[in-house]
């Protein structure tokens, strides 16, 4: 772990392995904090706070500025840790430590951007100033799916608006989060400024976050159901919180669009990490007219992908991310199986060769979904694309928004007014118009009802982390 500017031992003495998710190898050991490590880390981040915050904005510039360059030039060791860790293919992986690397400098120049505003008085002799400052000590949670862009997700803006951090990454990732930590460190940053606590058990570290008063906000990644469990505690200390949670996410192709190129970006989008990520499209409404060219080209995308371990070439799918994940894709599956889904492609765990060691599930498509099956209704989180087909394009954005879930929505379409009604009726934060990624560090990400509150990256990205503060002046 990395407390107070120095890389410490649980002081428990306790460790936990982490493991290959394709391989079952055993990658290393890290240390299994608790409470006593957690407030440890928050007495540093505690102490450094009115130093860092009193550093000008180009100051914190020019480390994060560092830290993008440091993570640029190791990339390559980064994305290997990464599938070595988390599983994705290597490309992914890349791919995420670009995006990663995106937040330091996007965030590196939004800490040049805050500023104040004077303000009109109804008195001759008053003058108003509004200003911004950093909340202070912040504690962060971050996911294994994305173990490195998540990270930089939140250390970037907090750091960049003058505050200091306690960060504990996912039990299943510890290592790549050591490997951030380095860059910042090598960057310069200043003792206290950026803490890691790493748990086997992350009830207690939740606990204290959520319970020590120094701590003026708690930001979170993960489920809806931890997300929800973090802002109750959170409530009784009045912390702000901004979480990021579950999705559900339509794929809506209408009448008019193209339905192989539909297709092909659904194969693409689905697939991706293998179905891990919240942003997935989890509904993929097909009108009836275009069902049979739409199925028929998902279907032969879908066969082609390879399965394995992701070091290897070629490999388009990797591991989930244990054997509890493959159960639940396993549990949906034959669910859906079992009340009229067909399963054209997949639907079978695999467990022979060169996957017996790891967890992993057959990329599947399921067609002839519908309400009642708990694919329908529940979030995946694995490589399965379900098919819905409808009839009446007036009701398909209706479809659409029932949800408890708003983060993210696509549609097809290649009429401007069907896209635009499509995005201002769809009830989610996140839409790509034939677009399957429509996300940037420079846009704000973040999603409506059950899928969280609050936005990161962006402008809005820094704003989570700073406070308003008026000053009348009498002249």
């Amino acid at each position: 772990m990395f407390i107070d500017g120095a890389w410490v031992e649980a002081r428990s003495g306790q460790t936990f392995d982490v493991t290959n998710p394709a391989t079952g190898e055993m990658l290393g050991t890290v240390p299994a904090g608790d409470a006593t490590d957690a407030t440890s880390a928050i007495d540093a981040a505690h102490n450094a706070f009115p130093a860092w915050s009193s550093t000008t904005a180009y100051e914190r510039s020019r480390l994060l500025y560092r830290a993008w360059e440091l993570m640029t030039e190791r990339s390559e060791e980064l994305a290997q840790l990464m599938t070595s860790e988390q599983g994705k293919p290597l490309k992914a992986s890349r791919a995420e430590v670009k995006y990663a690397a995106d937040f330091l400098i996007w965030f590196a120049e939004e800490a040049k951007r805050v500023t104040g505003e004077w303000l009109p008085s109804q008195r001759p002799d008053q003058r108003f100033l509004s200003v911004k400052a950093p909340v202070g000590v912040v504690a962060a949670v971050t996911p294994w799916n994305y173990p490195i862009s998540m990270l930089t997700r939140k250390m970037g803006p907090a750091l960049a608006a003058g505050c200091t951090l306690v960060l504990k990454p996912a039990e299943a990732t510890p290592l790549c989060a050591r490997a951030t930590f380095e860059v910042f460190v090598d960057a310069g940053m200043p003792d206290g400024v950026i803490n890691l606590v790493t748990a086997a058990d992350p009830g207690p570290i939740g606990d204290v976050f959520t319970g020590d008063p120094r701590v003026a906000k708690l930001t979170f990644t993960g489920s809806t159901a931890v997300g929800r469990a973090l802002a109750a505690k959170s409530a009784v200390n009045l912390q702000r919180i901004s979480v990021e949670l579950g999705g559900h996410a339509p794929f809506i192709v209408f009448p008019d669009a193209d339905p192989v190129h539909a297709a092909k970006g659904a194969a693409a989008l689905k697939f991706l990490n293998a179905g891990q990520a919240c942003i997935s499209p989890n509904r993929l409404y097909v009108p009836t007219s275009l069902r049979s060219a739409f199925e028929e080209t998902l279907c032969s995308r879908v066969e082609k992908l390879q399965t394995g371990n992701g070091m290897d070439e070629g490999i388009g799918v990797g591991p989930l991310v244990n054997d509890s994940a493959v159960s639940k894709v396993e549990m949906q599956v034959e669910d859906a199986r079992e009340k009229g889904a067909g399963v054209p492609v997949g639907g079978v765990r695999l467990t022979e060769g060169e996957h017996a060691n790891g967890h992993f599930f057959a990329p599947t498509v399921l067609t002839d979904v519908c309400d009642g099956m708990a694919i329908y209704r529940e979030e995946t989180f694995g490589p399965v694309a379900p098919v819905i087909g409808y009839e009446d394009p007036e009701q398909v954005v209706e479809l659409a928004n029932d949800t408890n879930y708003g983060l993210a929505a696509y549609v097809y379409t290649r009429d401007i007014a069907v896209a635009m009604r499509a995005f201002e009726g769809l009830r989610f934060g996140i839409i790509g118009i034939n677009d399957v990624n429509p996300t940037s560090a420079s846009v704000p990400f973040g999603g409506m009802g059950d899928s969280g509150i609050g936005r990161e990256g962006g402008h809005e990205g820094i704003s989570e982390y700073l406070e308003t503060k008026t000053g009348g002046f009498a002249i």
